[in-house]
């Protein structure tokens, strides 16, 4: 790698570009052209120039990687060796990946604009904590011994639903891949892969260890390329048996709508957010404005259970919104390969135009920009950290999901009031919770329709802990054991004990 750091106003005078080892499909266990020869770029968003050219899967490509998945499944030893079997090779992978930390880090650094030490730190080594929990899971998938009526022995048998197609964002590429792919292969599923085609760099490097770790070939195949050609060829394909994504709620609804007009495969959905951030009377307004900074800020706010919606009681509400402000003038924008840096760029061009005109909405629509509001640096998509006041519910910004550093902070007065204006979203992915009450805490958290809920903590994330949404947050849940649902089906068989005493 070279480059020499950034320079005062965020924007890159001579960047860190890591060496990009694999730009080809990965299908069947070998990297490979697509049929077409078509390539796309993949920018780096520090500075809009071109990272790469990574070859563009389309329905064709597509069709070739289901079938190296459905061979695999229906003819290849991954299914039909043992849960420890798989659980050694899932090990093997996982050391792997932590062996090729600096590297990978780097690969989504430079192609998600993401913090270079956070990516070390957090990123791949939650993601390899997630694969090394799926693999001790690998050897404890069993069913029911079940009770029937008659002379009859009955059980049930919980067995891999077939090939998985996956589909996975650009916020968290390392992380979105194993807590998708994980499971899948713990359950002993084959899947097929299409990372986001702003972030496709990482998933391909992962598809080249998965195959060093034994991972046999058919069995991991990675897709780069665009939702409308790609995405769709995986969601209609009628030899994909179920899907999984992480994305928009609108494309949510365009692959539940393909998957009914195919084959009927099963769907589970994480999708957008509009999470609140509750603080207290109570809290401590320090430690409350460094929670609120990190749920919004953090990654860029490009992150589906952000904070961007944050209610302050009216006691605290004054000291909060300085403090608040201060806080945010204080973090860093810069060079996600800068150590001092707390905030990289938005992931693309698209990404940074939609966050300047949520904020050019919020101004419109009455709300008080505080701090912020406009680019950090002449080059790149870098964004200054904005906080709004005077937000009312209905405003653009206090109802859609902005995936970007911009917080809406707002005032209420009792427990009930702030709950209703919580649940005001067609959203439920999180919330946070700040309090020293056991009693509001347990109350408002269990008012909140949301599929999880942090009291005096945000982005607490565990891979024994099951996250999903309610209402258009989406359903089905990853992490946990529960995430392994999605990739088996329940078999129940019958025998006949004609004569045995026994009932």
């Amino acid at each position: 790698m070279a480059g020499d750091g950034c320079n005062g106003n965020g924007a890159a005078a001579g960047v860190v570009v890591p060496e990009i080892k694999f730009t080809k499909l990965f299908i069947n266990g070998e990297f490979v052209d697509a049929v077409s020869g078509k390539t796309f770029e993949t920018r780096d968003p520090r500075t809009g120039d071109v990272l790469a050219h990574v070859a563009e899967a389309d329905k064709a490509d597509v069709d070739l990687a289901v079938k190296a998945a459905r061979d695999a499944f229906e003819h290849g030893k991954w299914p039909r060796m043992s849960g420890y079997e798989r659980g050694r090779i899932l090990s093997r992978f996982a050391d792997l990946v932590d062996e090729h930390t600096e590297e990978l880090a780097a690969l989504d650094g430079a192609d998600a604009g993401k913090l270079l030490l956070l990516g070390k730190v957090i990123d791949v080594p939650s993601a390899t904590q997630m694969l090394r929990y799926y693999a001790g899971a690998a050897d404890k998938i069993h069913g029911d011994v079940l009770r029937v009526s008659g002379k009859y022995q009955g059980y049930t048998l919980r067995e891999p639903v077939g090939v998985a197609g996956v589909i996975i964002p650009w916020n968290f590429p390392t992380m979105m891949f194993f807590l998708k792919v994980s499971p899948a292969l713990a359950a002993g599923c084959t899947v097929v892969v299409k990372p986001a085609e702003q972030t496709p760099l990482s998933a391909l490097y992962y598809a080249h260890l998965a195959k060093l770790a034994g991972v046999p070939d058919g069995v991991i195949n990675v897709v780069p390329g665009f939702g409308h050609t790609a995405g769709a060829a995986i969601t209609s394909h009628m030899d994909v048996d179920t899907v999984a994504f992480t994305g928009s709620t609108e494309v949510g609804r365009l692959i539940m709508q393909s998957a009914a007009r195919s084959n009927l495969k099963s769907v589970s959905l994480e999708l957008g957010g509009k999470s609140p951030l509750i603080i207290f009377d109570d809290a401590d307004v320090d430690m409350a404005v460094n929670l609120s900074r990190l749920a919004i800020f953090f990654n860029k706010g490009e992150v589906c259970v952000a904070g961007s919606r944050v209610y302050v009681q009216e006691g605290i509400y004054d000291e909060f919104v300085k403090k608040a402000v201060e806080a945010a003038q204080s973090w860093k924008v810069g060079d996600p390969f800068d150590a001092t840096s707390n905030m990289g760029p938005q992931v693309d061009k698209e990404q940074f135009e939609k966050v300047l005109k949520y904020i050019e909405h919020g101004k419109s629509e009455g709300a008080t920009l505080l701090t912020g509001g406009k680019p950090a640096a002449d080059k790149g998509y870098y964004i200054e950290p904005t906080i709004f006041v005077d937000v009312t519910e209905d405003m653009k910004i206090a109802q859609e999901e902005i995936f970007g550093p911009v917080m809406a902070l707002m005032k209420f007065k009792t427990v009930d009031e702030v709950i209703e204006k919580a649940n005001c979203t067609r959203y439920g992915l999180a919330a946070g919770i700040v309090t020293k009450s056991l009693d509001v805490a347990n109350r408002v958290s269990r008012s909140v329709r949301a599929g999880t809920v942090w009291v005096n903590c945000y982005f607490a994330f565990d891979p024994d802990a099951p996250f999903g949404g309610y209402k258009m947050s989406g359903f089905g849940r990853d992490q946990g054991l529960a995430a392994m649902d999605k990739y088996l089906q329940i078999k129940s068989v019958i025998t006949a004990l004609p004569d045995s005493p026994w009932y």
